[in-house]
């Protein structure tokens, strides 16, 4: 982290009229910590850099130094300088599975019910079963006429791709641990959004390589902050959302997307890019977003789709498009973990893509209307939470009145109601002032969740320790 980035994210940090100048250094960057915009493992500047910086003297850095080493949020060595870390037991454990208790309602899981409408496809699918018995059933690569048809779909986006660019997979997350397997070693790196999709940090470490992560800022991506991390760390791969990224529900523009992929080349960084929620536009018309960000990377970038969003979680299906080389290396990569995808379901999913447009019409307008049922009931049962009303996805990400995220998670079992706390999309915890709310539940159930949390939210903050020293640093 340079001094000079640093400096912007502390923005206005001394208190009017404070003369505890170290107290409240250490307040300011110890909400950055809490707050995820400073995540564990993140170099610290020099303090006598810092202190040029900030106009202050380099004393008073090091006691602030001190201060933040004393909670147990910094560590130093000689030499090597110093860098955030988050204090043991700060990573709280996964909730228990939502479907034990059929009363609870389940806000941890951002997966909507089958598209209605879906049953048709699934009936079309069936005579074309009875031609595939009398075969193997093994595909290692996808039925060739649904590697067609997503392909076909690429090119509709302007990108265009050919059937030997695709390969069928077990959904978007097979993608990534098949690119880990064939890119990625132990130990290396692997640089990754902060927030990000939980499951991609734990195949990260499945494969025992170390993430990297780049936080997001108010306004989406630090490309900054990724160029440097990525000239730095020199990670062996890249995982990116870029469209309706995971749990932010940012969207990276046409120029956006032409300056990160410029350092994806430059630094020759291969990147899985999630597209599980690109079809998911929820105020305006698809083909009016910005271009597929492969197409500004062709050779670097390793395309990761899904059905599950988008039609059905069930059919448990996606793909990946790539350059033809990239598609037989994962290919040959994937004889060790499974030999295809079911055919059944490769069927179904084939007859959902031979018309794909008027069931996706369906998915968006099912989805735009729930968003609004949930912004709706957090105004009226939680004033005090933000949030920016996201353009397309399935989910909001909440700015909560204090850095409760995990008590607020556990306490909301109490009342009926499954969270995930956000430090579960974190590398190395924090985030505890955030919150993922998914709008995939019907409105009913969305406004009943949303009324639940509140009396959570409200234990919580009762029997909260004061915290004005953490929140308002300024």
């Amino acid at each position: 982290m340079a001094s000079r980035r640093l400096a912007q994210l502390l923005g206005t940090w001394r208190r009017r009229g404070s003369r505890r100048g170290s107290a409240d250094l250490a307040a300011g960057i110890r909400l950055l910590v809490t707050d995820g915009r400073l995540p564990s493992g993140t170099a610290l500047p020099a303090e006598r850099e810092l202190a040029a910086e900030l106009g202050v003297s380099r004393t008073m850095v090091a006691s602030a130094w001190d201060l933040l080493r004393e909670d147990g949020l910094v560590t130093s060595r000689r030499g090597a300088g110093s860098w955030v870390v988050l204090p043991a037991g700060s990573l709280p454990l996964r909730p228990q599975d939502p479907f034990d208790a059929r009363d609870m309602i389940d806000f941890a899981r951002a997966v909507p019910a089958a598209v209605p409408g879906i049953e048709a496809a699934v009936d079309a699918a069936r005579p074309r079963l009875a031609a595939e018995l009398a075969g193997h059933g093994y595909y290692e690569l996808g039925l060739p006429a649904l590697r067609a048809r997503i392909a076909e779909r690429f090119t509709t986006r302007g990108l265009p791709t050919t059937a030997d660019q695709v390969l069928v997979t077990n959904g978007s997350h097979h993608v990534l641990a098949l690119a880990l397997r064939m890119l990625a070693g132990p130990g290396d790196r692997v640089l990754i959004e902060h927030p990000t999709y939980p499951n991609s940090i734990d195949a990260i470490r499945a494969a025992h390589a170390v993430p990297v992560p780049v936080a997001m800022t108010e306004d989406g991506w630090d490309i900054d902050g990724i160029e440097m991390a990525l000239r730095q760390a020199a990670p062996r791969l890249a995982y990116l959302i870029v469209d309706y990224q995971n749990p932010t529900g940012f969207r990276l523009d046409a120029a956006g997307r032409e300056r990160l992929a410029a350092a994806l080349r430059r630094t020759r960084t291969p990147a899985v890019v999630d597209e599980t929620a690109v079809e998911l536009d929820l105020d305006g018309d698809p083909a009016d977003g910005p271009p597929p960000f492969a197409g500004f990377a062709p050779d670097w970038v390793i395309v990761a789709g899904s059905a599950g969003k988008s039609y059905w979680g069930g059919l448990r299906l996606g793909w990946v498009r790539a350059s033809t080389e990239i598609i037989n290396r994962l290919g040959v990569a994937r004889r060790g973990i499974d030999l295809g995808s079911p055919v059944y379901e490769q069927l179904v999913l084939g007859e959902l893509l031979a018309d794909p447009d008027p069931l996706l019409r369906v998915r968006r307008a099912e989805l735009a209307a729930r968003r609004d049922a949930l912004v709706t009931a957090l105004e009226r049962h939680c004033p005090q939470w933000t949030f920016r009303r996201p353009g397309g996805g399935f989910s909001l990400w909440c700015r909560l009145p204090g850095p409760v995220s995990t008590r607020l998670a556990a306490t909301a079992q109490n009342f009926g109601l499954w969270v995930v706390p956000a430090s579960r999309f974190s590398a190395q915890g924090g985030l505890e002032g955030w919150l993922r709310l998914p709008f995939t539940q019907p409105a009913e159930v969305l406004a009943e969740g949303v009324r639940r949390l509140s009396l959570a939210a409200a234990a919580v903050l009762d029997s909260a320790t004061p915290a004005g020293e953490l929140l308002n640093p300024v």
